[in-house]
């Protein structure tokens, strides 16, 4: 039984090891397959991954081929571009040469043909020297018997007949030359007494201003007469301190309801004015209130001063002027001359001066400026010494104008040269403004004394029989006796006349000399 038993269990190890190697076997069976697939697939993967490769080489290898034949291609055509461009270049250069092998060949033609001509021109004139010799030959000898026959005709010898010939000669040159003269003289006047009324008369017609005569006194209405009594005051102690803060002269006479005010300086007259009427405004009258308005009024009216200044300054379009000579400008409002506003006159001459600056392209600004300022001066004559265009001169340098505008304000009454057109511009601009009819009046005496003057200037002069004054002395007519003044020189008298004139005599705008000679043939019949 134990027997049986031990060959069970060997035949059960021997059967548990014949399965154990049958799975052994065919496990290691499985593994051998699965590891031939894995080969099988690395095998067929890499062959795909170098068929893949391989076609990527060809790629890259067919695209650097194609690369590099356009990379040719591009050479190519870069040289070909650049052949044909020297090319083209080498063709305009040889086109060139041909040109100028072409000019110069009809050059050295034209050399030729001219060689040739100048060569029978010398031909030509050498015939006609000859000829011209043969001639003065003739003529000398035809001369010289002419000449035998005149000393023996008129018994004179050949250079005393030639003196005369020569002084007559002389004469007749000087008469011609005279007449000329004076022909071209009066076209050239002519023209530019055209060209000037033209300008002129644009400048003028471009500008209206209104005018106004001022005298050295000013009347102040008063309400009633009883109120000339408060003016005076107790004792004349109100118009005492009135006169004494002001600088004027009151004048209290008969005349109803007014008051006159009268002073030399129109700036002190104005304060006065501004300040007496304030004062009967306001009723209180004594010698405390008037000097407190008095102050007032005078601030007022050095800032009106100022405000007018720059009004004409804005005006004109002036800029860059001293505020001080602003005030100047302003203060020609109360300042006149031959009872013309210097005010309106210097802006008038301003705007004068600039259009007629305008008209011949000059500088424009330069002429206005010289016109606003040309008469500064006039405003200093009451308290500083000299005339009106020193002083004027003197001011503008001090307050730093610049030369060509001090030269404007000099030269317009030519007490020096002028030295710019601008000034002469100016100086015609307040000769415009000046005598313009109703611009400016004069006293009787001295309009007197200046037309007695024009006639003895005139008479001066040898030659004048007589003068007279006409159009309020505006012309002067001179007569002349025939016999003694010829055609020419009466013209050279009439300009000796208006020298003079010039020199001697101050007068608004300008006067016309008129130099007449008459010749006067009389026949009786019996």
């Amino acid at each position: 039984m134990p027997q049986v038993d031990l060959l069970q269990v060997i035949g059960g190890l021997a059967s548990g090891v014949v399965l154990a190697l049958f799975a052994s076997f065919l496990y290691l069976r499985s593994r051998r397959q699965t590891a031939g697939a894995i080969v099988a697939a690395a095998e067929s993967e890499a062959k795909a991954k170098l068929s893949t490769a391989e076609r990527e080489v060809e790629k890259v290898r067919k695209a650097a081929q194609v690369e590099g034949k356009m990379e040719a291609l591009q050479l190519r055509e870069s040289v070909d571009r650049e052949f044909a461009k020297r090319r083209e270049e080498a063709d305009r250069s040889e086109r060139r040469f041909e040109e100028r092998e072409r000019s110069l060949a009809k050059r050295v033609e034209q050399f030729e043909q001219q060689e040739k001509s100048l060569s029978g021109r010398q031909s030509g004139i050498a015939k006609q020297e000859e000829a011209v010799k043969g001639r003065a030959a003739a003529i000398e000898t035809l001369v010289q018997e002419q000449q035998t026959k005149l000393e023996r005709i008129a018994g004179l010898s050949a250079e005393e007949a030639r003196r005369d010939v020569l002084r007559r000669a002389e004469d007749e040159a000087n008469s011609e030359a005279l007449a000329l003269a004076r022909d071209i003289k009066e076209q050239a006047k002519k023209g530019a007494d055209k060209e000037a009324r033209r300008i002129i008369s644009i400048a003028i017609q471009r500008l209206a201003a209104e005018h106004t005569a001022e005298t050295t006194v000013a009347a102040v209405a008063l309400t009633s007469d009883e109120l000339k009594g408060r003016i005076i005051g107790r004792e004349g102690r109100n118009i005492r301190s009135f006169e004494t803060a002001t600088g004027v002269d009151v004048i209290i006479d008969d005349t109803p309801d007014t008051v006159i005010i009268s002073c030399f300086d129109p700036v002190r007259r104005e304060v006065a004015r501004r300040s007496l009427e304030a004062l009967i405004t306001d009723g209180r009258i004594h010698p405390g209130r008037i000097e407190e308005v008095v102050a007032k009024m005078r601030r007022e009216v050095d800032a009106q001063m100022v405000e007018l200044g720059e009004q004409a300054v804005y005006e004109i379009g002036v800029h860059g002027m001293d505020p001080e000579l602003i005030k100047l400008v302003g203060r020609m409002r109360w300042r006149t001359s031959y009872g013309q506003n210097i005010y309106e006159h210097s802006k008038e001459v301003a705007w004068i001066a600039g259009m007629l600056a305008a008209e011949l392209h000059l500088d424009v600004a330069l002429a206005r400026r010289g016109g606003l300022l040309h008469d500064v001066g006039k405003v200093l004559t009451h308290d500083n010494e000299g005339t009106h265009v020193d002083l004027g001169v003197e001011v503008a340098r001090k307050y730093g104008e610049r030369p060509n505008v001090i030269g404007c304000i000099a030269a317009h009454h030519d007490d020096v040269p002028h030295e710019t057109a601008e000034s002469v511009l100016v100086q015609a601009s307040d000769a415009i403004s000046g005598a313009r009819p109703g611009a400016r009046r004069e006293a009787f005496e001295t309009y007197v004394k200046r037309l007695t003057k024009l006639e003895e200037i005139a008479n001066g002069f040898a030659g004048v029989e007589k003068t007279n004054v006409i159009q309020a002395g505006r012309e002067v007519r001179v007569i002349v006796f025939p016999e003694k003044v010829d055609d020419l020189a009466a013209t050279l008298l009439s300009e000796a006349i208006a020298k003079r004139i010039e020199s001697e005599l101050q007068y608004p705008g300008q006067i016309r000399v008129v130099v007449i000679r008459e010749t006067r043939a009389v026949g009786l019949a019996r």
